[in-house]
């Protein structure tokens, strides 16, 4: 497995953990249907929020959520709508992007309703 390959998996799965410590459920991880992925989906007091999480090294070409663009973010919206039918899901819904910044710890920053 490559390394940037790793890193997003270790932030995926810290950033899951992140959110299980604020409450959250977590209902599927790597969430894919087609073409379309979900790094996290999550659920908390009839909220449902679809979370890509971004987690790099350095800033040296920007910071880890400014790689969520707006392809990324229709593609996201795309496979959060395959999702919402599967489930049936009446509530609420958000898209969030949590950042993640690796150096000695993790530096992490949630940003609720990134976009939409």
């Amino acid at each position: 497995m490559s390394k940037n390959k790793e890193l997003g998996l270790e932030g995926e799965r810290f950033a899951a953990n992140y959110l299980l410590k604020r409450g959250w459920k977590i209902l599927e991880t790597n969430y894919r249907s087609g073409r379309y992925e979900i790094d996290v989906i999550a659920s908390k007091n009839g909220m449902l929020a679809f979370v890509e999480v971004k987690t790099r090294t350095n800033t040296s070409f920007g910071l880890p959520e400014e790689f969520v663009d707006r392809k990324k973010a229709a593609n996201i919206m795309k496979g959060a709508e395959r999702y919402i039918r599967k489930i049936d899901w009446k509530g609420n819904i958000r898209f969030d992007i949590i950042s993640i910044l690796k150096k000695e710890w993790m530096e992490i920053e949630h940003f609720e309703d990134a976009f939409y």
